[in-house]
């Protein structure tokens, strides 16, 4: 029986490929599921291609680590099998994580066939030394890599789906995520090297026509970390590319609410203007003529605020107004609109179920000027006019406004 042994080195470097691999996955996951259209199947296709070099890498640079006292190489075909084998398994893994939801029989399903996928990968890989005789596997090892990689395949599938969201420390969690799933990753594919057993007089077919050893596992080494580093460095510029767009966005959002509130609303007391309180009048015409009823417009003067303007000032004047405001909307429904059209004139617009209704409330909105207001220390008394118009004109209550 011919006698293995491994390079320490390389097989340092095989863990080291297969957690950043498995770092990058769970990357790739969460930035499909933040996009949508093409850029869903652009970065799955992407992600399969990268995650699938990444954990092929690990494979093939295990291979490499192990050292027999004979020649070894390896088929170029089959081992280009068992690299498209690798993408095309990650590549349904990143699919499955994207979904909405993820069962508890998805979630085995999947497992089972990335798994498969994955034991597929590294014994195609081990099939392309073209070892005669044959390799031979012991059952207990073999059955125990299987287990290992549909166990392995079922809590990365877990993992990435429960990590796909960006939420505060998912960068550490990953990490800590990526380095379990990078050792059960090389765990199923150094039990799998255990399981295999080379005859005395074994020779590989492939040591002369196929890949040899020397200098591969840099150049492998140096093109997986390539194609890592760029699709996890292109995912993370354009995370924050997404989120710059988001921020720039809720800016333009929050710019627009303002100037819509500049436009709509008078900047002393927040009410409507002109402007609004014309637009829900002609929405209250329509309402009218289609649903029937009545509606009044109150126009509010305020008796007794030139004197305190001119005795306290501007800035006490304002403070009134604006206690004014508050006190008349504390009374109104929610279909109520409340304007304030210039200097201390207000218009109430209601709806109203009797035109006699208009009445009542013309005096309740009296009443509540009528109490004191205390602005800044001062008790400030005032009173207010109301006029009453009413839609439609044939609308009249019983007494004069």
């Amino acid at each position: 029986m011919l006698i293995g042994t491994y390079s320490p080195t390389l097989v340092f470097i095989s863990l080291c490929v297969a957690i950043l691999a498995s770092y990058t996955a769970l990357d790739l996951t969460g930035r499909i599921a933040t996009t949508k259209g093409l850029a869903v199947h652009l970065w799955t296709a992407g992600g399969a291609v990268a995650m699938g070099i990444g954990v092929w890498s690990m494979h093939f640079i295990g291979m490499l680590a192990f050292k027999l006292p004979i020649d070894l190489g390896y088929d170029l075909g089959i081992t280009l099998l068992s690299l498209v084998i690798a993408i095309l398994s990650c590549g349904f893994a990143l699919w499955l994580v994207s979904q909405p939801k993820l069962p508890a029989w998805q979630l085995a399903f999947g497992a089972l066939v990335m798994g498969s996928g994955i034991s597929a990968m590294h014994y195609t890989g081990m099939a392309a030394m073209l070892m005669q005789p044959g390799i031979d596997y012991a059952p207990t090892l073999f059955s125990a890599s299987l287990l290992i990689a549909v166990g392995a395949s079922a809590a990365a599938l877990w993992i990435a789906f429960r990590l796909r969201q960006h939420t505060p420390y998912v960068g550490m969690i990953r990490g800590g995520a990526a380095v379990i799933m990078g050792f059960a990753i090389v765990g199923m594919h150094y039990t799998g090297m255990a399981a295999a057993s080379f005859p005395d007089g074994s020779f590989c077919g492939a040591a002369l026509s196929g890949l040899s050893g020397k200098g591969l596992d840099n150049l492998v080494l140096i093109t997986t970390l390539a194609v890592l580093s760029i699709a996890l460095l292109t995912s993370i510029l354009d995370a924050r590319l997404e989120a710059r767009t988001a921020d720039l966005a809720h800016s333009l959002t929050e710019a627009n609410r303002e100037l819509t509130q500049l436009a709509l609303h008078d900047t002393l007391t927040g009410l409507p203007n002109r402007t609004l309180l014309a637009d829900r009048i002609e929405l209250a015409v329509s309402k009218v003529q289609e649903q029937g009823g009545c509606f009044a417009l109150m126009f509010i003067d305020l008796d007794g605020f030139k004197p305190v303007n001119d005795a306290f000032g501007h800035h006490m004047g304002d403070q009134l107004l604006r206690e004014v405001g508050l006190r008349l909307r504390e009374d109104l429904r929610s279909q109520d609109t409340l304007a304030r059209i210039g200097g201390d004139e207000f218009v109430l617009m209601v709806r109203l179920s009797e035109p006699n209704d208009a009445l009542s409330l013309a005096a309740r909105q009296v009443g509540l000027i009528a109490r004191s207001f205390r602005v800044a220390e001062h008790d400030l008394q005032i009173s207010a006019s109301v006029g009453i118009a009413l839609y439609p004109a044939t609308a009249r209550p019983h007494k004069n406004c």
